[in-house]
C-alpha cells in the first residue's frame, strides 16, 4: 500500500496543519477514517466547500464525492440551508427547552416515511441506533439483537462486534475497551443470508428483540440487498415476534423521499435517521409506530435524553433541506441521472484502462462504490476480497486529478444534486488515468 504522500508546494499548508493537529488531536483527527490510514499519506485539511467542490488549505479545488459522508445531498453551503441556520442561531443556539422547530421537522419526517408515526431526535446516528435497540428490548422484553457482519451502526459497545468463522456466531468485541458482556447478546449473520437468519430464530426462540439492518449496506462499500432479502427479514421478524429496525442514517431521504423502505416496499417497525435530515448539522432521529415509540420516557419506561437534542440549528437546517428537496418534483430523477452517468463513465474508464474485469462497481441511487475485486460483492466477506493496494494507488491518482473520494475501500461515494455533467466528465477522465496507474497493483 502507498504509505507516503509527497509534500510539495501544492500541499504544504495541509501538511503543516496536520502536524499541528497531531500534537493536540488523537491521530490528528476526530474520526479515524479521516487520517488516511486506509490509503496512506497525509490527509488534506479543508478550508471551505461550495456546491460539488471542496477546497483545501492550500487553495486546491477538488470535485467532492465524500459529501460529509452523506448529508450534503444539496451540495455544500446551500444558500437556503445556510440562511436557515443563520436565522435560527441569531435567537440562540440551544435552550434546553422545547421549540416548534422540533415538531416541524418531525412532521416532515412523519409525512414522508410511512412507517413512522412518532419521532425522537438525538445528536448522532450512533445515539439513534442505540436508542432504537433499547426501545426494541423494552417493547419486547427480550435481550438479543441480530446485526449483519460488516454493517456499521455507530460506535456503541453492543454493536462493535465482528463474526467468527461460522456464518452465525455470538459477537465478540472488535474494539479494545468493549467488555465481552456488552456484546454477549449481539448475534451476527452475513448480509443477504436469509437462511442463516432463520437458523438464529430457531436457535433462540422467543429471545430475539430485533433485527438491525442497513437496507442498503453503506459501510462495507455499497452492497444492495438481494432480491427478497428485506422481505425475508420482515417475514422472519413477524413470525419470530421480533421488531425490524432499518438503519437509514445513510439512506434516509437520499435514495428516495421515503427512504430505502419506500424504494424496496418494506415497512420496518423502527427507523433510524441522520445525515440528510440535519443538512450537515449534528443530528439523529429514531422513529416508528406510536405503540412502539411510546415505550420511551416520559411516556414509557425506556429512558433516553440529550441536552442538545432537537437544537434550533440542526432543526432549522433539516427543515430547510427537506423543504428544498420536496419543492423539486424532479429532484430524485435528476439525482439518479447524474449518478447513473457517473457509474457508466467509470465503467467505460475502467474498460479503456484494461481493468474492467478486475473491479466491481455497485450503485444504488446516489450511493456508489468501486470495489477493486472482480466481484460480485454481495456481503462483507466478498467486499474484503478487494485489492487494497490497488485501491490506494487509485485513490491517490484520483486526488492528483483533483477528485476527492472517501479514503477507504469500504466507504460509499456520494453524489449531490450539484454535481454537473462537467464534473462527471472530469471525474471519469481522471478515473481512466487512475485505473491505468493502479493496474500494476492488481494480482
Amino acid at each position: 500500500m502507498q504509505t507516503t504522500q509527497s509534500i510539495d508546494g501544492k500541499h504544504e499548508k495541509s501538511a503543516a496543519a496536520f502536524q499541528r493537529a497531531n500534537k493536540v488531536l488523537v491521530g490528528g483527527v476526530n474520526s479515524p477514517v479521516r487520517a488516511f490510514t486506509g490509503v496512506g499519506g497525509n490527509p488534506l485539511l479543508i478550508a471551505k466547500a461550495f456546491d460539488s467542490k471542496i477546497v483545501d488549505l492550500d487553495g486546491n479545488e477538488y470535485i467532492d464525492y465524500v459529501g460529509s459522508y452523506g448529508p450534503a445531498i444539496l451540495g455544500h453551503a446551500d444558500k437556503g440551508v445556510v440562511m436557515a441556520i443563520h436565522k435560527a442561531i441569531l435567537h440562540g443556539t440551544s435552550y434546553g427547552a422545547p421549540t416548534q422547530m422540533e415538531s416541524t421537522l418531525a412532521e416532515r419526517i412523519v409525512d414522508a416515511v410511512d412507517s413512522i408515526e412518532k419521532v425522537r431526535f438525538t445528536n448522532s446516528g450512533t445515539e439513534a441506533v442505540m436508542t432504537a435497540i433499547r426501545i426494541a428490548r423494552g417493547a419486547t422484553g427480550r435481550s438479543k439483537i441480530v446485526k449483519f457482519v460488516g454493517g456499521y451502526h455507530g460506535h456503541s459497545d453492543a454493536l462493535l462486534v465482528e463474526a467468527g468463522s461460522g456464518a452465525t456466531t455470538l459477537g465478540v468485541p472488535s474494539s479494545k475497551g468493549v467488555p465481552e458482556g456488552a456484546t454477549a447478546d449481539t448475534l451476527l449473520v452475513n448480509y443477504n443470508d436469509t437462511a442463516a437468519l432463520a437458523e438464529l430464530f430457531a436457535e433462540y426462540p422467543g429471545q430475539i428483540a430485533a433485527v438491525l439492518v442497513e437496507p442498503v449496506a453503506g459501510n462495507m462499500g455499497v452492497v444492495p440487498p438481494a432480491d427478497g432479502f428485506l422481505q425475508s427479514l420482515r417475514d422472519q421478524c413477524d413470525s419470530g415476534g421480533a421488531l425490524l429496525i432499518f438503519d437509514e442514517v445513510m439512506t434516509g431521504f437520499r435514495l428516495a423521499w421515503g427512504g430505502a423502505q419506500q424504494l424496496f416496499g418494506i415497512r420496518p417497525d423502527i427507523t433510524t435517521l441522520g445525515k440528510v435530515i440535519g443538512g450537515g448539522m449534528p443530528v439523529g432521529a429514531v422513529g416508528g409506530r406510536e405503540d412502539v415509540m411510546d415505550h420511551l420516557a416520559p411516556v414509557g419506561g425506556v429512558y433516553q435524553a440529550g441536552t442538545l437534542s432537537g437544537n434550533p440549528a440542526a432543526m432549522s437546517a433539516g427543515i430547510a433541506t427537506l423543504d428544498e428537496i420536496q419543492s423539486d418534483a424532479d429532484f430524485y430523477t435528476r439525482l439518479e441521472e447524474i449518478s447513473a452517468s457517473l457509474e457508466a463513465g467509470l465503467v467505460k474508464a475502467a474498460d479503456r484502462a484494461g481493468v474492467l474485469d478486475k473491479i466491481c462497481i455497485n450503485r444504488v441511487g446516489s450511493m456508489l462504490c468501486c470495489f477493486f475485486t472482480p466481484g460480485p460483492v454481495t456481503d462483507y466477506q466478498t467486499a474484503k476480497q478487494s485489492n487494497l493496494d490497488a485501491f490506494a494507488k487509485w485513490f491517490h491518482a484520483m486526488l492528483a486529478g483533483e477528485i476527492y473520494l472517501p479514503p477507504s475501500q469500504f466507504e460509499a461515494i456520494f453524489v449531490s444534486i450539484t454535481h454537473t455533467p462537467k464534473d462527471v466528465q472530469a471525474t471519469c477522465a481522471a478515473a481512466e488515468r487512475a485505473f491505468s496507474a493502479a493496474g500494476k497493483f492488481f494480482n
